[in-house]
C-alpha cells in the first residue's frame, strides 16, 4: 500500500529569524495521527543524500522550561547547533512525544514516583500501567520525503530510531551522536535510558572527555 503523504493545504512555510540565524519553519499537520508539527530546515537540502537531521520528541519541560532531570533542552540546542556549522539540515519537532508518547500528564505522574520511590523512567512508567514508548516516527518521515531528503544522517543516541525510521522507507546512511553532560540531575535518567533502553551513552563511563558536539558516526 502507497505511504500517505501530507497534502498541500496542511502544510504552511515562513522564515523563522532565530538567535542562531534563518531557518525555513515547515509547519504541517500529519494525516495519520493529526498532530501539528514542525520541521525547521537550514540550506538547501532537496535532492540532496546524507542530510543532517534530528526528529526531537516534545519535551515540555526539558525544550521550554530547561528542566535538568532530562538531556532534551541541551539535546535540542546541540542539534540546532550541528545543522548550523553543517550549513544544512533539518530538526523536526514531532509533538505528541510527551513522555515518550504517554503524554504530559502521565510523565509529570512517573516524575512523583521517580522522586518519592526511586524508580527509573522504565519502571515508572510501567508502575500506573503505561507502556514505556509509545512514539511513531511516520510524521518525521513523510516530512522528509515532502523535503525531498534522499538520505539522512541521523543525529541520535538511541539506535531504535534508525530502524523506526528506516521501517517507513528513508534511507539512514548513519547515525551520529548527539552526547550531553551527564549532572547530579541527570545521570539517573541517562542510566536507565542506557541500561533499559539500548542507547549508546558513552560520557556515562568518561564524563571528563565529553565532546557535545556530534562529532563521530556510527552505522
Amino acid at each position: 500500500m502507497r505511504e500517505q503523504g501530507i497534502d498541500q493545504k496542511d502544510i504552511a512555510e515562513a522564515d523563522l529569524r532565530t538567535r542562531r540565524g534563518v531557518f525555513r519553519a515547515v509547519a504541517f499537520r500529519d494525516p495519520v495521527d493529526g498532530h501539528e508539527h514542525m520541521a525547521l530546515v537550514r540550506g538547501d537540502v532537496r535532492g540532496r543524500a546524507d542530510v543532517l537531521v534530528r526528529m526531537h520528541s516534545e519535551c515540555m519541560t526539558g525544550d521550554i522550561f530547561g528542566a535538568t532531570r532530562c538531556e532534551c533542552g541541551d539535546q535540542l540546542g546541540s542539534a540546532l547547533d550541528a545543522i548550523v556549522r553543517e550549513g544544512a539540515g533539518v530538526l523536526v519537532y514531532l509533538r505528541g512525544h510527551e513522555g515518550r508518547g504517554i503524554g504530559l500528564v502521565a510523565k509529570v505522574r512517573t516524575h512523583v514516583l521517580q522522586d518519592d520511590q526511586g524508580l527509573d523512567t522504565v519502571d515508572s512508567a510501567t508502575a500506573i500501567g503505561l507502556p514505556v514508548d509509545v512514539r511513531d516516527y511516520g510524521p518525521a518521515a513523510r516530512i522528509l520525503r515532502h523535503l525531498g531528503v534522499r538520505s539522512v544522517r541521523l543525529m541520535s543516541n538511541n539506535p531504535d530510531k534508525v530502524s523506526a525510521l528506516e521501517s517507513y522507507g528513508v534511507a539512514v546512511a548513519a547515525r551520529v551522536p548527539l552526547l550531553v553532560p551527564v549532572s547530579d540531575d541527570n545521570v539517573r535518567y541517562l542510566t536507565a535510558k542506557r541500561d533499559r533502553l539500548g542507547h549508546d551513552l558513552p560520557q556515562l563511563d568518561a564524563p571528563a572527555v565529553l565532546d557535545t558536539a556530534p562529532v563521530s558516526e556510527v552505522r
